[in-house]
């Protein structure tokens, strides 16, 4: 490779030549990655209002909506990736405020995002499982978008791979920026670069797929809630797998030589609480039809009865 700012795709044959990070206006500094982040959050906030009108609800409450949950999500996303990479900042407190450089945790985001939806449900008398499963497609179109950010970023890649996605980075690039990723990966003496799998592609791409079955599936739903539920579901197992790719996991413990990374740990956690509420909502949907039916059959009977 010839530049240190270049990306490839050569098994695909895409060369990126000058990729930056970000841009300067005067003295400021602008990373893309932000601003990718900030219109995946407007992308969401577009679609939801789309969605409200259709299933007859206030599209003005998801003003406020987005609103109570956005900096929350924010600060949860961000608290999730540094409690557990705190070595990297407990020498330098105030970096903990500078996101424009990335280190959002999305399963932070998506746990104190979900606790104020909660929240201002119960102020604004509203339903909460309702406003989860409206903002459930578009929470995943949005991560789809913002995945790319750490395609500027040059992070989120995996180990050494030679198929047809494989990413070609500059060697020194990566050495300077991900010191900790690159024992994870095997260099060959000589090589300016380095090839890797893209699992921020491949995550991307999974949010897709989620997005067009949560499209479909909301329409077939019995219970509110389901389609964040499936989201839930979808979410933590397709990223179990691309989790075990990556080279800058968040590690939550070690067993031995095996490291254990808390994504994969609170993937699991989402993939059984979610198919057990799940479960739980089609089982006491069934009994209430069920109850509702034989209450029926008995007026009916008693009415027969009378005459």
């Amino acid at each position: 490779m010839e530049g240190l700012n270049d990306i490839a795709f050569p098994n695909l044959g895409l060369y990126f030549k000058n990729v930056p990070s970000g841009f300067s206006i005067g003295d400021f500094e602008i990373k893309i990655y932000g601003i990718i982040i900030v219109l995946g959050f407007l992308l969401a906030y577009f679609m939801s209002q789309r969605e409200a009108k259709r299933t007859d609800q206030n599209p003005d409450d998801y003003v406020d909506c987005f609103l109570a949950f956005v900096i929350p999500a924010i600060i949860g996303a961000r608290l999730y990736y540094v409690i557990f990479s705190w070595d990297s900042y407990k020498n330098d407190l105030l970096s903990i405020f500078n996101i424009r450089q990335g280190g959002l945790g999305i399963y932070g985001g998506v746990l104190a995002g979900v606790l104020a939806i909660y929240i201002f449900a119960k102020v604004k008398k509203l339903s909460f499982p309702l406003i989860l499963d409206t903002l459930a497609p578009m929470l995943v179109l949005g991560q789809c978008l913002g995945r790319w950010g750490n395609f500027f970023n040059r992070e989120a890649f995996g180990g050494n791979d030679s198929g047809l996605f494989t990413m070609r980075l500059p060697a020194d690039y990566v050495y300077i920026s991900y010191s900790d990723a690159v024992k994870r990966i095997n260099v060959s003496d000589g090589f300016d670069y380095i090839d890797v799998q893209p699992t921020f592609l491949y995550e991307s791409t999974l949010c897709l797929l989620i997005f067009i079955i949560l499209l479909v599936f909301r329409r077939h739903k019995k219970v509110d809630g389901e389609v964040f539920l499936l989201y839930a579901c979808l979410y933590g197992i397709g990223r179990f797998v691309i989790e075990g790719f990556r080279t800058d996991q968040l590690i939550l413990c070690s067993l031995g030589s095996i490291d254990i990374p808390v994504s994969q740990v609170v993937a699991v956690a989402f993939i059984l609480l979610s198919l057990i509420l799940f479960v739980r909502g089609r089982i006491k949907k069934s009994v209430e039809f069920y109850t509702a039916d034989d209450e029926e059959e008995n007026e009916v009977s008693e009415v027969k009865t009378e005459e």
